[in-house]
């Protein structure tokens, strides 16, 4: 009894002290709830709060050289070169995430002695409509270009994408039974390049991305990172860049296209590309190691690829004139003789 009598003390201290334990951790654990909804709160009221000016509609910032075509209701902004004629090849340039038919200022003019080029903003991008309840997937996406080429008369279409537009051309090359090439400049097929934080999807994520792209100088320092050559991303090209962020539909459409990301779906369909594929390659892209662009080769059986040594991710830009020539000299020798006709050429005859 003795004993039991000693022990007793013992045990209500032990007791007190397992509930003390119990009530610090409850109320560190009320503090991290606190501090995440403080947290979630903030970034909710920043997300949504209005920016300092209002968007306008998409048409009063286009330009003289700016077309447009209307594909299921959406009107899509493009700009074309060189002359449509039976025997020479149609191709429609494509850009990737958060840019626009602007990044193919340089190649689209350098192409246009052998071809008809058509540059296209792709819906939710530059001044093409962004609506909430487009389905910004890859598949989807693509299957508006290849309406959009249709409607604008272009025949057995080479599909050229750059990045995020790489994937989306590889997807129109499948789905269009007509395409006749295809083109993947540092594509997103097996790793995207997408940041991070726009593959989370968890509010108010998407909108705080819609708007960190929607900002100027997050837009031209993410943008400068891609380059070997920083200099070529002048103000007048961010001023291009941020076109599509000035529109009246932006927040609200780009906000939707972020909730809606996915990648890797074009690893499976690989296997049903059936027409002639070119990869220019810049070899010092700093999202993606040399070795893809090898994999990806291997992915596409029969494909050309060309390396770009001083080239980064934006191939195209960076190595115009190489870029330009080597699609010259791809089509030449994968297209029909009559169909690679230049405009010098035919001036000529």
């Amino acid at each position: 009894m003795r004993r039991l009598a000693e022990r007793a003390p013992l045990r209500g201290a032990r007791g007190l002290y397992a509930i003390g334990r119990v009530r610090t951790l409850r109320r560190i654990l009320l503090g991290l709830v606190a501090t995440l909804a403080s947290l979630w709160g903030a970034a909710m009221a920043w997300a949504y709060w209005p920016p300092a000016e209002p968007g306008v509609p998409a048409a009063t910032l286009a330009t003289a050289a700016d077309k447009w075509v209307t594909v299921d209701g959406l009107r899509l902004r493009y700009r074309e070169w060189g002359e449509a004629a039976a025997d020479r090849p149609d191709i429609l340039l494509i850009h990737g995430f958060g840019n626009s038919l602007q990044s193919f200022r340089d190649l689209a003019p350098a192409l246009s002695d052998c071809c008809r080029v058509v540059a296209i903003d792709m819906p939710g991008y530059g001044l093409s409509d962004k609506p909430v309840d487009h389905d910004y997937h890859n598949g989807p996406q693509a299957q508006v270009l290849v309406a959009a080429a249709k409607q604008l008369g272009l025949r057995r279409v080479v599909y050229a994408g750059h990045s995020l537009g790489g994937a989306v051309a590889l997807q129109a090359a499948v789905r269009d039974p007509d395409a006749g090439g295809l083109v993947l400049m540092n594509p997103g097929i097996i790793r995207t390049g997408v940041p991070k934080i726009v593959q989370l999807t968890l509010p108010p994520l998407p909108r705080m991305s819609a708007k960190m792209f929607g900002d100027r100088g997050f837009r031209g320092g993410f943008l400068r990172k891609s380059y070997v050559r920083p200099g070529i991303v002048t103000e007048q090209v961010i001023d291009e860049v941020m076109l599509g962020a000035r529109t009246d539909d932006y927040m609200a459409g780009m906000t939707s296209l972020m909730t809606q990301y996915r990648e890797g779906e074009e690893i499976a369909l690989a296997p049903q590309v059936k027409v002639p594929t070119l990869i220019p390659w810049g070899d010092r892209d700093r999202n993606k190691p040399l070795s893809e662009a090898d994999e990806l080769q291997r992915m596409l059986p029969g494909s050309r690829l060309v390396h770009f040594a001083d080239a980064g991710h934006y191939v195209h830009e960076e190595a115009t004139a190489g870029v330009a020539l080597a699609i010259e000299a791809w089509l030449r020798d994968v297209m029909p003789a009559p169909q690679m006709t230049t405009a010098k050429e035919t001036k000529g005859a």
